[in-house]
């Protein structure tokens, strides 16, 4: 048995490994310093990174939960494994070989059970892999050749057939030197009744694998017809590596495209996860032998970092049959937990991605997610697509069943306009009327079902002497209101630089009240023309912000500091600023294009092409202000 780890060698590990690289394996790191690297926690849920990371101390720390330590830590943490197979596991990675004080070189069998269980399932997977290609895999190739994926495609995704026979692997695993316990506890053989048998026979297999590319599991799917013994599918069963609530099939390949396009797409199966990929959507997974859940949507916040305005986009396909659009119903019940731009892609008659990629080729998967739904309109539209809008009490019962989904939206300026869309999906006249039923089911549903109006905090509210509106306090990380906060504090910070531009900004830019009080205290005293910088200029901005909510707002904002390095400033605010004003060019466009679906080009032709005339044009604006807002801060850390 070998003995302790020097501390020579754990030290000279530890030095060889970039502890963001392995941090980054599990969630996705962006500059927040000359030293400093955040994002979302891996160890518990948030919206907004208090997780950091410093790469030149080889040091993480998360300010919201408290966890930290170096990247030994974070991996024991993030595996849930021991210090010295954290220590072997990285020695592997770096190809460095341990010494063991009174033991001698680290051997295989040495090590510890999590590296003995990952140890196995590779072995089996090449067993796997090697048996696809034998004369008594021909159904498991038939299988993959009928539905176009060729072989380069199989070793992609390391596809794998189980023999024929009661124990193959299990024999070919113990010759390896491995024990029947580890082959049990890592889910690839059980006892039968006249000893060791395999877990899989006669069956397709994908490996399974983890964010670091170990496999630690398997699918297997069904292939002879007489083989009724067990479902169509049959999974790993949990193990210490394999926890399906916590895994997604195609992750280990799909995460960096994911992090990169900040985009997730979510399938139902193995062949769907290839069919994407083949076809170049390099963002999809699959949940494995469970339904995608809240774990799962946990894993790619995490990767999609979407705790800023416009990052982070999931998009669910789902056959479009009426368990399709079941499962879509399913998802959106859970899609308030995330603040990631949520859609539902749908293919036609009923077929799933694999299909529509034989029947039509890479280019319709490819549209299928470009011509995705957003899911509160899809929501919206499945339920009154179950209703008779010709008749008034067809239209009166559709409102009262979809004003509670619309009033589910958090960010209010989208909860608005998805409102006054209700209106004329149901063919409601009275657009006022539904807007404030969405508004009243809002507020009851943000008082938990309480019809009783609660009183809000001293320091949360604030109220005007000419009108009584209450005033709230923004919550600093809000995502959906991180234009108008970042243009405020350029203003205050940096008036100089937000200057004209900031100023012609329309006053309905600003929907949070609060914010547009401070909007309103800035213009007040002749903006950020008025020639006054620094302390100056924050103090007579304060002094005319004469609610004391706003006026601490205005302090709050005035020294809350924008995540960009002085020399990138300018190019920074521009962006906010063109954000900012894409956002509410965005609101003109809908709201145009709502007018263009109740005029007909027939009779009202002129009319018709006026608009469309201003809609492109607007569209043309907005393009251009989304790609300055995207180009001017994708190299800076955005606010949470």
């Amino acid at each position: 048995m070998a003995g302790r780890i020097s501390d020579r060698d754990i030290a000279a590990v530890r030095d060889r490994v970039r502890i963001e690289d392995i941090v980054g394996e599990y969630v996705a790191l962006r500059r927040g310093g000359a030293d400093s690297m955040k994002g979302l926690c891996p160890f518990h849920d948030e919206k907004s990174p208090s997780f950091h990371v410093r790469p030149n101390h080889g040091h993480f720390h998360c300010f919201g939960c408290g966890e930290g330590g170096d990247v030994y830590s974070f991996l024991q943490k993030i595996e849930h494994i021991s210090f010295v197979e954290a220590v072997e596991q990285l020695a592997d990675r770096v190809g460095y070989t341990l010494n063991y004080e009174g033991g001698g070189p680290s051997v295989q069998r040495d090590r510890g059970t999590r590296a003995r269980l990952v140890a196995a399932n590779a072995a089996a997977q090449e067993f796997y892999a090697e048996q696809l290609r034998t004369p008594g895999a021909q159904a498991a190739r038939d299988y993959l050749t009928e539905r176009s994926f060729d072989e380069s495609a199989a070793e992609v995704f390391g596809c794998g057939y189980a023999p024929d026979g009661w124990d193959a692997l299990t024999k070919h695993l113990l010759s390896r030197g491995f024990e029947f316990a580890e082959l049990e506890a890592a889910g690839l053989a059980k006892q039968g009744r006249r000893g060791p048998i395999d877990r899989f026979h006669r069956r397709l297999l994908w490996p399974i694998r983890n964010l670091a590319g170990d496999v630690i599991g398997f699918g297997a799917r069904r292939l002879f017809d007489d083989d009724t013994l067990t479902a169509k599918y049959v999974n790993t069963p949990e193990t210490l590596l394999y926890k399906k609530s916590q895994v997604l099939f195609g992750l280990d390949l799909a995460k960096r495209e994911i992090a990169k396009a900040h985009q997730a797409v979510i399938v139902e199966g193995y062949t769907d996860v290839m069919a994407m990929h083949m076809s170049g959507v390099k963002t999809a997974v699959a949940a494995c032998g469970t339904a995608f859940g809240d774990e799962h949507l946990a894993m790619l916040r995490r990767l999609l970092m979407d705790d800023s305005y416009f990052r982070g986009e999931i998009i669910y396909t789902f056959d479009g049959d009426a368990a399709g659009r079941a499962a879509a119903m399913k998802a959106f019940e859970g899609d308030q937990k995330t603040t990631a731009k949520t859609f539902v892609a749908i293919a036609p008659q009923g077929m799933d991605p694999c299909e529509l990629r034989q029947k039509s080729g890479d280019g319709a998967v490819r549209d299928l997610v470009a011509r995705r739904t957003p899911m509160f309109e899809f929501v919206v539209k499945s339920i009154l697509a179950e209703h008779n809008l010709d008749t008034a009490e067809g239209r009166v019962e559709a409102l009262r069943r979809t004003v509670p989904v619309v009033a589910r939206i958090k960010e209010r300026t989208l909860r608005d306009s998805y409102a006054v869309q209700l209106s004329h999906w149901v063919g409601w006249d009275d657009i006022p009327a539904v807007r404030r039923r969405v508004q009243d089911e809002s507020r009851r549903v943000a008082r938990g079902g309480d019809e009783k109006p609660r009183t809000a905090a001293p320091q949360q509210r604030a109220e005007t002497a000419a009108t009584g509106t209450v005033l709230r306090r923004p919550r600093p990380n809000d995502p959906a209101l991180w234009p108008q906060r970042d243009a405020l504090k350029a203003a205050l910070q940096y008036p100089g630089i937000a200057g004209t531009v900031f100023d012609s900004l329309p006053a309905e830019t600003f929907t949070d009240p609060a914010y547009a009080a401070v909007r309103e205290a800035v213009a007040a005293v002749g903006g950020t023309s008025a020639g006054l910088g620094g302390a100056e200029w924050v103090d007579a901005v304060g002094r005319a912000a004469t609610d004391p909510m706003v006026h601490s707002l205005v302090m709050e904002l005035a020294v809350d500091p924008l995540p960009a390095e002085e020399d990138r400033m300018p190019r920074y605010i521009g962006g906010v600023l063109a954000r900012l004003q894409e956002v509410w060019v965005g609101e003109q466009v809908a709201e145009l294009k709502s007018k263009l679906q109740r005029i007909s080009p027939a009779t009202e032709s002129d009319e018709f092409h006026s608009l469309l005339g201003d809609l492109v044009a607007l569209e043309q604006y907005r393009r251009s202000l989304l790609d300055q807002a995207i180009g001017d801060t994708s190299g800076d850390g955005l606010a949470g």
